[in-house]
């Protein structure tokens, strides 16, 4: 079995497991508690071949026609329906705007690669052999986010290497073998960006309408990550591209101080709450870190269960934070919110398409561009957040728009 170079292949004998835990947790105390990010002695990197989206292929337990036919209708193979949301045209802009990410996923497809997906994207050319000396780090971080959001980047958040959060191993997309990560060495800081998915289309949730928001932002932060490669590496530094694959982005999300994990399982971010997908950019360019700073989300989603109440198929968890494992797509050893991974992909296989009514309905999904909007921030992150739990419950800012509405929109 191939293995992440930090966490040997074949489990190691309990006393030096313990051992290899004891120094994360001392390495990464600080940083941990300031992002909320509590790990306890079941800790271990998590297996990409139990995500979801991999169990589908090769896990008898998952996989059916339903799941076939979901992966297929990303193509041609749609089968669209009369319902509204449904249709022939809401298919069509789904996929057209997952085109741009499903062409860089396919390309190397043959070498058992899903660049973006199960594989780093391979691009961004040759490492220029001269360096550009760096005098002040400060000024470099500082460029670096602002070249990330000139090509099209929402947030840009900066933290350490943090190898817990690298998969156990990579996926070979063709027998969905464990495969070895092909990383240089020598990376020590990751590049986290944050891509804002459009309000409207996310209001249309649950739809096959709503899920090109995501395709959008997939497609547009792979531009996004190749163009700022290949300015890092025109530098003379290394780097290297990836959205969903090589490492779980969310904890390098939140050590990169660009939002708090809620109840939904997402990063509610300050601009845009749940509504962001993120990329990430390996690299030994000399970077500063960002700090995460505590916004008050954790504190809300104690008293909220907007999410879990409105969950089709009751995925979503109440209570406290558990250290608990509904099924094998949940990693070990991290006291958080989990979902039901297998419930919430077996509504999205039923209805031919993803899913996001936690998103949509999230008191923090908002367009932040109104008083009623900074009202609600201020209240849910003080000690007045019963009021503003109450407040948009009474509120129709969650209702779901009608995908036919959204076409009729000039």
């Amino acid at each position: 079995m191939a293995d992440n170079p930090y966490w040997p292949a074949n489990r190691p004998p309990e006393e030096e497991r313990a051992e290899k835990l004891a120094v994360w947790q001392e390495k990464y105390a600080a940083s941990d508690a300031l992002a909320g990010i509590e790990t306890t002695g079941r800790f271990e990197p998590f297996s990409q071949r139990n995500d979801m989206f991999n169990r589908a292929f090769w896990d008898e337990k998952i996989n059916s026609a339903k799941t076939d036919a979901f992966f297929a209708s990303h193509r041609v193979a749609i089968n669209p329906r009369r319902a509204e949301g449904f249709r022939q045209k809401d298919f069509a802009l789904r996929n057209a705007s997952w085109a741009v990410s499903n062409m860089l996923s396919s390309r190397a497809g043959k070498h058992g690669k899903r660049e973006g997906f199960n594989a780093t994207i391979d691009e961004g050319g040759p490492v220029c052999p001269t360096k550009v000396e760096i005098d002040d780090v400060a000024i470099m971080t500082t460029e670096i986010k602002k070249i990330a959001r000139l090509f099209g980047a929402d947030l840009v958040g900066i933290t350490d290497f943090d190898e817990r959060w690298l998969y156990e191993a990579r996926v070979d997309a063709r027998d969905f073998s464990p495969a070895e990560h092909e990383l240089p060495d020598g990376l020590s800081n990751v590049i986290v960006m944050g891509h804002a998915m459009d309000y409207d289309l996310v209001s249309t949730y649950p739809s096959a309408l709503a899920s090109a928001s995501a395709g959008l932002e997939y497609s547009h932060e792979t531009g996004i990550v190749i163009q700022l490669v290949t300015y890092i590496r025109n530098l003379g530094y290394n780097a290297v591209g990836s959205m969903n694959d090589t490492a779980l982005v969310i904890p390098l999300a939140l050590k990169a101080g660009l939002g708090e994990y809620g109840r939904n399982q997402m990063v509610i971010t300050p601009e845009y709450g749940p509504r962001v997908r993120f990329s990430k950019i390996f690299t030994d360019l000399p970077l500063l870190h960002d700090q995460p700073e505590p916004l008050g989300v954790r504190q809300f989603c104690d008293i909220c269960t907007r999410c879990a109440d409105e969950c089709p198929p009751n995925a979503l968890p109440y209570g406290p934070p558990e250290d608990n494992k509904p099924n094998c797509s949940t990693i070990s050893g991290v006291k958080k919110w989990s979902a039901d991974c297998e419930k919430c992909f077996g509504y999205w296989s039923a209805i031919g398409s993803d899913c996001a009514i936690c998103m949509r309905v999230c008191p923090f999904n908002r367009r932040g561009n109104n008083w009623r909007d900074r009202l609600f921030q201020k209240l849910a992150r003080s000690r007045f957040r019963h009021l503003a739990a109450w407040w948009d419950k009474h509120s129709n800012r969650a209702q779901r728009l009608k995908p036919g509405a959204w076409w009729k929109q000039q």
